[in-house]
This record gives structure tokens, C-alpha cells and sequence, in this order.
């Protein structure tokens, strides 16, 4: 007979969470000791949830205490779960609950990746709310936001929102794990409509190979034909010399990342607002991204609350030629967006270019002019650019050549 497992936090200070024990049982069936905040409305629905869950996991005996300060369905079902793993019980299947018709969307290659909102894989309280605030992606993370002791629990629960919570479109992101850890983790994500796996502290292409190809048999195994893109992070000196080689290991990376604090920790230097210890590396990773063909994106910014500090630090960024930052507090995703965006004589300097390229174009004139300046193909490359951004992010309506700008 298994033991006793528990999962979850307890305590007056706990929100959208709750603390399960679980003691399996020889004989007797199900005992539910349950104290709920929200009992009174839900309580029958909650013991439901927790009897059905023991028969997907195959428990038809145990005792089973719970403390809920709040939880939703997909953290209870996951709390649960884990308890029940971790008495050792083997059981005979997961607890999944239905798919929402709101998780199930795809991605693309070169959709916008200004910001991505960080989200601790262990705590619910911040996952509910997350999409309302409008990143372009959300990272569940496995790796450094979770506890060594957590971690199997960070999975479950990371599997769980992927199937229920509505993040409104935002792109779903998964920070797995490193090494062996890493590869089990996508186990537990590519079958449930996971977008993208972020890849931690990558030092060499065949990690990427390696992802890549542990993806292609769980999705041949699950029959799934939708795509998962990848996006290496780069966090030390060796993996910022082999940044190239590491965004074009693989058909399906699509950017390639920069994390400061661990390369900042690995060169033996303190990280400063202006950069200058971390400027080759950024170069580097800049650079190689954009041999590769693939999206450079630049690390996150630390102080949550000086926001004139972070949008400098983003037009630095977008100066550079990085086209997404990270974000680790929802307050941050609106000065990123409006950072990154084009301005106004930005646009309409990019308007008059595309538009006299166009002209020459149906002139059969090999020469672009703006006025009395010639324009070469790289500016007018940029100007297309800054014109289809600024009808992605709502700056330029997509009619816009019907009012001319004078050139």
C-alpha cells in the first residue's frame, strides 16, 4: 500500500490555492475532510472534481483533507494529482480536464514578440488574469521561478492551464528545464497546445537538436500536426560565441534570447543600468539572430518600478535591432509595446520612401530619389518594416496609401 502525499500551500495569506493530503487507503472508498472558503456555493462541486479525479487516477480508496483558499478547478485538479504521485500510488492515467475551445490556437513564425510575461509555474494566483493585460506571449516557467521540491508540481499545474486558462490570444511559451529535466518536462506540455519552448541556459546547438527532436516523437505519438516553435536563451560566455550556430540549428527556432543576470554571474561582472559588461554578448546574440534569420530578443529589465528607466532601456534596444524585451510584472508590458512601436515621423518618414520605391517601381526606374536624395534597398527594406509594424500594432491603418503623405 502507497503512503501519504500533500501538494499545494495552506495558510490565512493564500490566495487562488489550496492544500491537499492524500493518505491511499486498502478498503473503504473515499473520505473528503474539506474546508473551503467557497464551500457554501461550491463545495459539492468541489468534492465532484476531487471524486473524479481519484477515479482518473485510479484511487478507489483514500483520505483526502483539503484546504481551499479559493482555488480554481484547474489548480485543484492539480494539487490533487500531484498529491496523490506523490504518495507513491501508481496510478493509471492523468487527471485532465476538458480542453477549452479558448487554449486551442496555433502561432506563427513571424508573429509579434514584444513582450513575454513571465509566470512562476507553482503560483495560480497570477495565471487568470495574465492575458487581460495583453503581452504578446506568456512564459509558464519550470525552471528558475520553481523550486527544486516543486518542480514535479509546477509541471501538473503548467499542463493544466494550458488546457483551460484563456490568456486572449497571447502566445503560449513554456521555460522548461535543463538537460534530462528539460526533456521530460515537454512530456507534459507538447500534448496540450503548448506554442513555444524556451530553452534554458544554451551553450550548444545539438541542446536544440536535441528539444527538437524529443518534440517531433511526442507529437507523432499524439498525432499532432500544429507546430512548436523554439527559442534558445542565451545565459554565458560560451553560449554567446556559438549564437549563430544555436539560432540556425533548427528549422523551427524562431528567436533567440539574451538572459544577463546568469551571463553577467558567469564573466564574473556586476550588471549595470548602462550595459557596457554585457554589450558584446547582446552584439552577439543581435547578430546571430539575424544571420539565422530568427528574432533577437533582449533580456528583461529588473525594476519593476522605474518605467522611464525601462522605456530607455527599450529604445536602446529597438536602436540595436532587438524586437522583444521579457517582462516579469504586468505594469511593464505597455511601456515595452509603446517603446518598441514606431512614432510618428518614424511612420510617416517610412510612408514617403515606400511610396517612392513603389512609383519607381511602376516606372521601371532602377533608381529610387525621395525629393533630391537617392534611396538605396536597405532603407527602403527598413521602411517596409516600419510600415507593416505600425498596421500590426495599430499605429497605421492598413489603407493608408489612399492618403498619400507629399513626397
Amino acid at each position: 500500500m502507497a503512503g501519504t502525499g500533500e501538494a499545494g500551500k495552506r495558510g490565512s495569506k493564500v490566495r487562488s490555492d489550496c492544500w491537499i493530503e492524500v493518505e491511499i487507503r486498502d478498503a473503504g472508498g473515499l473520505s473528503i475532510d474539506m474546508q473551503s472558503k467557497v464551500a457554501g456555493m461550491f463545495g459539492d462541486r468541489i468534492g465532484a472534481l476531487l471524486e473524479e479525479g481519484c477515479g482518473a487516477l485510479g484511487v478507489d480508496h483514500a483520505r483526502i483533507t483539503l484546504e481551499d483558499q479559493g482555488a480554481l478547478p484547474f489548480t485543484l485538479a492539480a494539487r490533487l494529482e500531484t498529491a496523490v504521485r506523490r504518495t507513491g500510488f501508481e496510478v493509471t492515467g492523468e487527471f485532465l480536464l476538458p480542453m477549452s475551445g479558448k487554449c486551442a490556437y496555433g502561432s506563427s513564425v513571424d508573429r509579434l514578440r514584444r513582450s513575454r510575461l513571465y509566470l512562476p509555474g507553482n503560483e495560480p494566483k497570477f495565471y487568470v488574469n495574465a492575458g487581460l493585460h495583453a503581452p504578446d506571449g506568456v512564459i509558464l516557467d519550470l525552471e528558475d521561478s520553481v523550486a527544486l521540491t516543486e518542480k514535479d508540481a509546477a509541471r501538473v499545474r503548467v499542463r493544466n492551464a494550458l488546457r483551460v486558462v484563456d490568456f486572449y490570444g497571447a502566445e503560449r511559451m513554456v521555460r522548461i528545464n535543463q538537460g534530462e529535466q528539460g526533456l521530460e518536462d515537454l512530456e507534459w506540455v507538447v500534448p496540450h497546445h503548448v506554442n513555444l519552448i524556451l530553452i534554458p541556459k544554451v551553450e550548444d546547438p545539438r541542446q536544440v537538436v536535441e528539444v527538437e527532436r524529443r518534440i517531433a516523437a511526442i507529437k507523432q505519438k499524439n498525432g499532432i500536426s500544429e507546430p512548436v516553435f523554439l527559442m534558445p536563451i542565451i545565459e554565458s560566455a560560451l553560449g554567446a560565441w556559438r549564437a549563430f550556430e544555436i539560432a540556425a540549428s533548427c528549422a523551427d527556432v524562431v528567436g533567440l534570447a539574451i538572459g544577463l543576470e546568469d551571463y553577467t554571474a558567469d564573466i564574473g561582472a556586476q550588471r549595470t543600468l548602462e550595459g557596457t559588461e554585457s554589450f558584446w554578448a547582446r552584439a552577439q546574440v543581435l547578430n546571430g539572430a539575424k544571420a539565422a534569420h530568427v528574432q533577437p530578443i533582449d533580456t528583461v529589465f529588473s525594476d519593476v518600478s522605474d518605467m522611464e528607466g525601462l522605456a530607455a532601456s527599450v529604445r536602446e534596444a529597438k536602436g540595436l535591432g532587438f524586437v522583444g524585451k521579457g517582462c516579469i510584472h504586468p505594469r511593464q508590458i505597455t511601456v515595452v509595446h509603446d517603446a518598441f512601436a514606431p512614432d510618428e515621423a518614424e511612420i510617416e518618414q517610412a510612408m514617403k520612401i515606400v511610396l517612392a520605391f513603389e512609383e519607381a517601381e511602376a516606372l521601371g526606374l532602377g533608381v529610387v530619389s525621395l525629393g533630391s536624395k537617392m534611396i538605396d534597398a536597405p532603407v527602403v527594406k527598413r521602411a517596409v518594416t516600419t510600415v507593416d509594424i505600425a498596421i500590426r500594432v495599430g499605429r497605421l491603418d492598413a489603407d493608408w496609401r489612399e492618403e498619400k503623405p507629399p513626397v
